[in-house]
């Protein structure tokens, strides 16, 4: 079972808001926090710990345009996914939507099968893409390089295919500690024949790799029959 994806609401209509976030949630696959208004969204966007994969953003939003506020997030340097809601599906209005920097663009009345088919392909695409750059305590992380970059003391470390998938199913995860035989499945898949003293291997050199201290891990941690990513342990740490 996949880590849940945080996702982050922005839409007036409070009944919508719930009914998407709890659908969302329904198998475990999202998470969803809900903003009304596009300054309460910004608020939420800028908060030190703000971690979200995407963004479902309405184009009428009570204090302005939606595609306006995705396009300042776009000016801001924000690059996840933003799926854009409207009312209307004219085509001046798709192309004002992806003009503002919006990844895709659904009319309502919409089928929620459908919203969420084009997240997770939104998703999949950013995931693999040059712009994904995720924050894993002192490190920048770009999943598609393989690559940390430590800009405190301008260092660059490059991880093994096998080393950078730990390290994303781990930051999915948050702070939730994963059984060592879902990440072996997730990163190795099924039906590969590997034990978890390969996963234990790769768990040491990553370590080698990341931790100032790798006989004590402050970042990668061992815990609950798994392992767990603990940003603020190493950031702590390294001060």
């Amino acid at each position: 079972m996949s880590a849940e994806r945080p996702i982050l609401i922005v839409d007036d209509d409070r009944a919508l808001r719930t009914t998407l976030a709890e659908q969302l949630s329904f198998d475990g696959e999202f998470v969803a926090e809900e903003a009304e208004t596009a300054a309460e969204a910004e608020e939420r966007l800028n908060q030190a710990d703000a971690r979200f994969d995407a963004i479902i953003l309405d184009i009428s939003l009570p204090d302005g345009d939606g595609r306006d506020l995705c396009a300042r997030l776009r000016r801001q340097g924000v690059k996840i996914p933003i799926i854009m809601l409207t009312g209307s599906d004219s085509e001046s209005d798709v192309v004002r939507g992806l003009d503002s920097g919006a990844n895709d663009y659904i009319a309502k009345p919409f089928r929620l099968a459908e919203l969420l088919a084009r997240l997770r392909a939104q998703l999949r695409i950013f995931e693999n893409s040059e712009d994904a750059v995720f924050v894993v305590g002192p490190y920048l992380f770009r999943p598609s390089a393989k690559l940390l970059q430590d800009q405190a003391r301008n260092r660059r470390i490059r991880l093994t295919e096998k080393e950078a998938a730990i390290l994303k199913f781990l930051y999915r995860s948050g702070t939730r500690p994963v059984a060592r035989q879902i990440l072996l499945n997730e990163v190795w898949g099924y039906n590969a024949a590997v034990t978890t003293h390969t996963l234990e291997t790769h768990i040491y050199r990553l370590r080698q790799k990341i931790e100032p201290d790798p006989a004590n891990a402050r970042l990668l941690l061992t815990e609950g029959g798994g392992y767990r990513l603990d940003p603020a342990g190493v950031t702590a740490a390294v001060a």
